[in-house]
C-alpha cells in the first residue's frame, strides 16, 4: 500500500512533465531491470534451490497481460472519459470484483467476520473519494461517453480484480513473488511494444524528454514493481481479497501527504476523513482477527 501510494505521488509530479503514454515505457523498463536484479541475488542468496513452473509462470504471465498492461492502460481510459473523480471510485470496487473471483477461481471463501470488515473498508474507500462539487458543463462527459467510461471501467476493474486472482493462485504451489513479477513486467513491456505504432518516435521523445521526469518515472518503476512483490508475497500468507483490500487503501497515506506537502490541494474533507478513518479501522481489525 505504501509502495502503490508512494507512487500516485510521483506519477502526479511527472505527468506534469512527460505525457504518461512515454512514461509507461519507462516505468516497465525500471519494473524489469529492478526485479530482474533482485532476482538475480535472490538466486544466489537462496537456501532452497529455485524451481521453473510452467504453468504458475504462465498465471504470472497472464496477469502481466491483463493486469499490468490491459489494466493500467484502460484505467488511462477511465480517467480521460469519466474524469480523475468518477475513476477513482470505479478503481476503488477492484478489492470486491477480486473477492467475487476468488471465490469462484481459486475457492477462496472468507467469514462474516472478514467480509463485514470488508464492506467496512470498502464503503470508507467510497468515502474517501473527492466530491467534484460546482462542477461546469464543459467538464461533465456525455451521456455516450459516461456509458462508454462505464463500461471501460468496469473492463479495467475487471482486468485488475482477475490479475491478482492469477498471481494468487500462482503463489500457492509457486511462492516466487520476485521471478513472478519479473514475469509479469516482462510480459507487459512486450505487449507495449506491440501496441506502440511509433517506436522509433517514441525513443526520440524520451531522449529529448525532460531529465526530472525521467527520473520520475523512474521512481515510480521503482514503486509499482515493489508494491506488485510485497502484494504477491501478501498472498503466500492471507487471503488474496484481503491482499488486494490492504492495497488499496491509498488514501491512508495520501492524505497526510496532501494535507501536509501539497496544502490539501485536493480538497480534502470531513466526509474524506470519516472515511479514512473506517478504512483503518477495517484494516486493524482485520491484522487483529
Amino acid at each position: 500500500m505504501i509502495c502503490f501510494g508512494s507512487n500516485i505521488l510521483l506519477s502526479r509530479l511527472a505527468m506534469a512533465r512527460m505525457p504518461v503514454e512515454l512514461g509507461f515505457f519507462i516505468v516497465l523498463v525500471v519494473n524489469i531491470v529492478f526485479s530482474g536484479t533482485l532476482f538475480g541475488a535472490e538466486l544466489i542468496l537462496r537456501d532452497t534451490q529455485f524451481s521453473w513452473q510452467w504453468k504458475e509462470a504462465g498465471l504470472f504471465a497472464l496477469a502481466g497481460l491483463i493486469g499490468t498492461y490491459l489494466g493500467r492502460r484502460l484505467l488511462f481510459d477511465t480517467v480521460s472519459l469519466l474524469g480523475p473523480a468518477r475513476a477513482s471510485v470505479v478503481h476503488s470496487a477492484a478489492p470486491a470484483f477480486t473477492l467475487v473471483a476468488a471465490w469462484i477461481i481459486v475457492g477462496e471463501f472468507l467469514g462474516p467476520y472478514e467480509l463485514t470488515l470488508m464492506a467496512l473498508v470498502m464503503v470508507g474507500l467510497w468515502f474517501t473519494q473527492p466530491v467534484q462539487k460546482g462542477m461546469s458543463d464543459a467538464h461533465r462527459p456525455s451521456e455516450a461517453g459516461l456509458k462508454k467510461g462505464i463500461v471501460i471501467g468496469v473492463l479495467t476493474v475487471a482486468g485488475f480484480g482477475l490479475s491478482n486472482v492469477f498471481r494468487g493462485l500462482a503463489m500457492r504451489s509457486w511462492n516466487e513473488a520476485v521471478c513472478g513479477t519479473l514475469i509479469a513486467s516482462a510480459t507487459a513491456l512486450l505487449c507495449h511494444f506491440a501496441s506502440t505504432r511509433d517506436l522509433p518516435g517514441a525513443w526520440k521523445q524520451i531522449r529529448s524528454a525532460d531529465r526530472r521526469a525521467l527520473i520520475l518515472y523512474a521512481w515510480c518503476g521503482v514503486a509499482t514493481v515493489c508494491g506488485a512483490m510485497f502484494l504477491v508475497a501478501a498472498m503466500h500468507y492471507i487471503e488474496i481479497a484481503l491482499a488486494t483490500l490492504v492495497t488499496h487503501s491509498t488514501p491512508l497515506m495520501i492524505f497526510p501527504v496532501s494535507l501536509i506537502v501539497f496544502r490539501n490541494r485536493e480538497g480534502l474533507s470531513m466526509r474524506t476523513a470519516a472515511g479514512a478513518a473506517m478504512v483503518l479501522a477495517g484494516i486493524v481489525l482485520l491484522a487483529l482477527r
